[in-house]
């Protein structure tokens, strides 16, 4: 790095966390309601555990992240530590594709416009706007020093909206270094900002907030509805 991210402390409540509702309403295991009977359901977390990659970074495993980074004993834990132990393959943009990142915006439209725009990039690979999911808002908190990319020109290209290259790369430089995660001027949102947090204990108080319903009929650009709590 010919120039180091600056240091902020940052004191941020109210995170947005956007994933699946279906990892969020059955923390356990989203094979539940697939078992008639209970000798159904231990036959099927058998195989589920047998390439569940959460359970295996908090069994120690995985080659990205060691059982004692990871969080235990409170609140949607296991959220927590699925952010970490179930990077995509190709890995996003301030982690590589073997550790994972709490990744969060400090405002719910800057979690909303990335959402739309991954899946939509999703449904033009295949040529078809129908579709209609739902997405869980998880709320976390953090006290702690991050590195800021904000306002430094040096840093651009680690905001590049085709490529992880270079993110990627001041990601893994800056984890050698023992820090924190990054602070980063959302990409999809301008005006926005997020959080890429490289360490699980830093998330805190993680609860649940407002669902959304992504609705595609035929356009890019999806109907976006909140779903009230029954």
């Amino acid at each position: 790095m010919s120039v180091v991210p600056k240091l902020t402390t940052l004191r941020q409540f109210d995170t947005c966390r956007l994933i699946p509702s279906r990892f969020a309403d059955v923390e356990d295991s989203v094979l539940a309601p697939l078992a008639d009977s209970e000798e159904v359901l231990r036959h099927l977390f058998e195989l589920d555990n047998a390439t569940n990659e959460r359970l295996r970074g908090e069994y120690g495993s995985l080659p990205g992240i060691g059982v004692d980074e990871l969080v235990f004993g409170v609140p949607n834990f296991r959220i927590i530590n699925a952010a970490y132990t179930y990077p995509r393959p190709e890995g996003s943009r301030f982690n590589d594709g073997e550790r994972g990142a709490w990744y969060c915006a400090f405002a719910i439209d800057s979690s909303l416009a990335e959402i739309s725009f991954h899946k939509t990039v999703e449904y033009q690979e295949i040529d078809r706007f129908e579709d209609s999911v739902t997405y869980q808002c998880m709320l976390a908190d953090f006290t702690s020093t991050f590195h800021d990319i904000r306002g430094i020109e040096a840093y651009q290209d680690c905001l590049d909206p085709a490529s992880y290259i270079e993110s990627q790369k001041l990601a893994a430089e800056l984890l050698e270094l023992g820090s924190m995660g990054v602070i980063y001027p959302s990409v999809r949102d301008p005006g926005g900002t997020c959080l890429a947090c490289f360490r699980p204990a830093l998330v805190g108080n993680v609860r649940k907030g407002q669902a959304y319903r992504f609705t595609w009929s035929g356009s890019p650009t999806p109907l976006i509805e909140t779903i009230e709590h029954t």
